[in-house]
C-alpha cells in the first residue's frame, strides 16, 4: 500500500456513508420522517466528516501532490469536485430544511423527490469518482516520492488542519 496507507484507509471508513447516499436516494420514495432522519445522519456525515476531509486535502495533500509532481496547478481539477461537494451539500441542507415547514407531513412531491433524488446521486458520483482519482493517480506518485517521515508529517498536518464546524 505504501506510505498513503492511512489516506486509503480513511477513504475506505468514508465510503460507507458515500454508498449511503444512493440509499437515503431511494428513501425519498418512503415516509417522510424516515427520510427526514437519512437526511439529518447524511447532513451531519457530510458536514462534519466530508467536507473537513476535503479542507484537509485542499490545505496539504494538494499542495504536497503539486510539489512532487513539480506542476502547479496540477490539483485544481480535484479541488473544484470539493466545490462541488460544498455546493450540493449546501443544496441538500436547504431542501432538507423546507421538508420540516409546512406542509411538513405526507409523502413528497414529486418535484422534492427528483429534486432530492437528482443532489444525493450527484454527490455520490462526484465523490466516488474523486476518490478514485486520487487513488489511481495522485496517491500513487506519493507513494512513489515520499518517505515515510514525510508522509507521516503530511498527514498529521492534515489532521491538524481539519476543522469542524462549530
Amino acid at each position: 500500500m505504501g506510505v498513503t496507507a492511512p489516506l486509503r484507509r480513511e477513504h475506505q471508513e468514508l465510503l460507507p456513508h458515500i454508498e449511503a447516499l444512493c440509499a437515503v436516494a431511494e428513501a425519498a420514495e418512503g415516509d417522510r420522517d424516515t427520510l427526514v432522519k437519512a437526511l439529518d445522519d447524511t447532513l451531519t456525515f457530510l458536514e462534519r466528516h466530508l467536507i473537513p476531509h476535503a479542507q484537509a486535502e485542499d490545505a496539504v495533500l494538494y499542495p504536497k501532490v503539486e510539489q512532487v509532481m513539480r506542476a502547479p496547478g496540477a490539483t485544481a481539477t480535484m479541488r473544484r469536485d470539493h466545490e462541488e461537494v460544498v455546493e450540493l451539500t449546501r443544496r441538500l441542507r436547504r431542501l432538507r430544511d423546507g421538508l420540516t415547514g409546512p406542509p411538513s407531513s405526507g409523502p413528497l412531491s414529486s418535484e422534492q423527490r427528483r429534486g432530492l433524488q437528482r443532489l444525493l446521486y450527484g454527490l455520490h458520483a462526484v465523490v466516488r469518482l474523486h476518490f478514485a482519482k486520487e487513488e489511481e493517480v495522485y496517491l500513487p506518485l506519493l507513494d512513489a516520492e515520499l518517505t515515510a517521515e514525510d508522509a507521516a508529517a503530511m498527514f498529521q498536518a492534515m489532521h491538524g488542519s481539519a476543522s469542524l464546524p462549530s
